[in-house]
């Protein structure tokens, strides 16, 4: 083979096992051109999203360049959504859904979603989070999970997993092997998963096994450090993970996605290029980019890294090749599974009945529900992990007043806390004098600024209804605590049901 030729078939292999992101919600001329040149999956986020009519126009133009496509979304319904950015979730997240701990329900809301990203086109959904939140200072994980027990995760992974795939989108369970146990946010940092071999294969592998026994043809590396198997290299570079734990000790055979690999974790030590040569050296299969790094450069420069680091030796081609088959395989396979079931884009209302399920109560609830009057509802805002859309609305305020016009309310951030010491007293209780009074928080328990303004405020106001949309924890403050298990906007709607006497 001529050095030219080799050199185009090279590049040809390089783009193929990457899965970028794009700018717009028509698909760039750089990305038809490089599809054209091998590239086989792109992956969508919430702005090349405007209407499923629009998302549908999309995938068709990008398909029309290669049928094949693997056209891939981050969508775990719940508090981290991309197809309902706008609007909040109009499904329960994995907490929620672990909360109620009825499978079939699970499988339900997942075949719902599905059916809607069928109709779109898109053909694998890095979703579900299968990760046991075992660590309640998680900051990255926290609702995305379904819950704090390895057997309970496990459960709804089957069925999770079950039900996205029988509506034709392939799942992905991540993120290998257990983001659960950690402290550190890996779009920032490194964290590392410190625990024992014994405790990682009861704790953290469980769920992944289910994911695997239930079908799933792919699976997303963390950006973790796991010491037990290799104290030097995060999992989504380290072989002894990808290759030796997953592929020989588990038995899969699948897809290997990295996590966006622009990630501080990774690309803090070594580069966007060089972790992205190290993660198919290491046995991943593909490396998704783009989630913030999202031009053409970014692109070339990943496909240019992998084919330089063949050319000097530090990439074994055969290697290159063999991820590049698995690619095309899953390709294969994900087509025939979107064949095999008819488009049906109706959407029940399943997710707002799985919301209203996952609601608990606690506290004098009798004597102080339904609300007799329009409240004063005061919601405290943290700053959400990179996950969560900026954008993505959420909250009990709006759908409240639907439901009791004439209820007010004032949304609260640290920042403003932290200028003004007047603020609870300003536009927190003088507004609810008089009046019942409603106060949300999201993870309550995790950001001390909220604990504390939450307390100050059931101290001034000990008759308080509190609504806690993230991880129940902390000492219950109000006359009754309502939990939703997520901050989607069925979970918003639930709880108003509950606060208005509408259930």
């Amino acid at each position: 083979m001529s050095s030219s030729k080799h050199s185009k078939e090279l590049r040809r292999l390089a783009l193929s096992v990457l899965q970028p992101g794009f700018v717009g919600t028509e698909a760039p001329e750089w990305v038809l051109r490089a599809i054209r040149d091998g590239l086989s999956s792109v992956v969508l986020f919430t702005r090349n999203i405007a209407s499923p009519e629009q998302l549908a126009r999309l995938t068709a133009q990008l398909r029309a360049e290669n049928p094949a496509l693997i056209i891939a979304i981050d969508e775990e319904a719940g508090d981290v959504t991309r197809i309902e950015s706008a609007t909040g979730s109009t499904r329960p997240g994995n907490f929620a859904l672990g909360a109620v701990d009825d499978p079939e329900l699970t499988e339900s809301v997942a075949r719902d979603l599905g059916r809607q990203l069928h109709a779109a086109g898109v053909s694998l959904d890095y979703a579900p989070s299968v990760d046991v939140n075992s660590n309640p200072d998680n900051p990255i994980i926290g609702v995305r999970s379904f819950g704090i027990d390895s057997a309970v995760v496990s459960r709804h992974t089957t069925a999770w997993v079950r039900g996205l795939q029988s509506a034709g989108v392939a799942a992905c369970a991540k993120h290998f092997p257990g983001h659960g146990d950690v402290a550190v946010d890996s779009h920032h940092g490194l964290p590392s998963y410190d625990a024992g071999l014994d405790q990682i294969a009861a704790q953290a592998l469980p769920p992944f096994r289910a994911a695997l026994d239930a079908g799933v043809r792919a699976v997303m590396s963390g950006h973790l450090l796991v010491p037990a198997y290799d104290p030097d290299r995060p999992a989504t570079l380290s072989h002894r993970i990808l290759n030796g734990l997953l592929r020989e000790e588990l038995g899969f055979d699948g897809l290997i996605v990295t996590d966006a690999i622009e990630m501080g974790a990774v690309t803090h030590r070594y580069g966007i290029d060089g972790a992205t040569v190290k993660a198919i050296a290491a046995g991943a299969d593909a490396i998704c980019v783009g989630g913030e790094n999202a031009e053409e450069a970014t692109a070339e420069l990943l496909a240019g890294a992998l084919v330089d680091a063949v050319s000097r030796g530090e990439l074994a081609e055969a290697r290159l090749a063999e991820a590049a088959d698995r690619v095309r395989a899953f390709a294969d396979w994900s087509i025939d599974l979107g064949r095999a079931v008819p488009v049906n884009p109706i959407s029940g209302d399943i997710g707002f009945t799985a919301a209203r399920r996952a609601v608990r109560l606690s506290g004098s609830v009798h004597d102080t529900l339904p609300l007799a009057a329009p409240p004063h509802v005061v919601e405290l805002v943290p700053t959400t992990n990179l996950a969560i859309g900026k954008e993505t609305p959420w909250g009990v305020a709006a759908p409240l007043r639907e439901r009791l016009p004439g209820t007010t309310f004032v949304r609260v951030h640290h920042q403003e806390l932290t200028a003004r010491s007047a603020v609870l007293e300003d536009y927190a209780l003088a507004p609810a004098a008089g009046r019942p009074m409603v106060i949300v928080v999201r993870d309550a328990s995790r950001h001390a600024w909220m604990g504390r303004a939450l307390a100050d405020l059931a101290k001034a106001r000990p008759d308080a209804i509190v609504v806690e949309m993230g991880l129940p924890g902390g000492p219950a403050l109000g006359a009754v605590q309502i939990f939703t298990h997520g901050a989607t906007a069925a979970a918003g709607v639930a709880a108003a049901e509950v606060l208005a006497g509408a259930r």
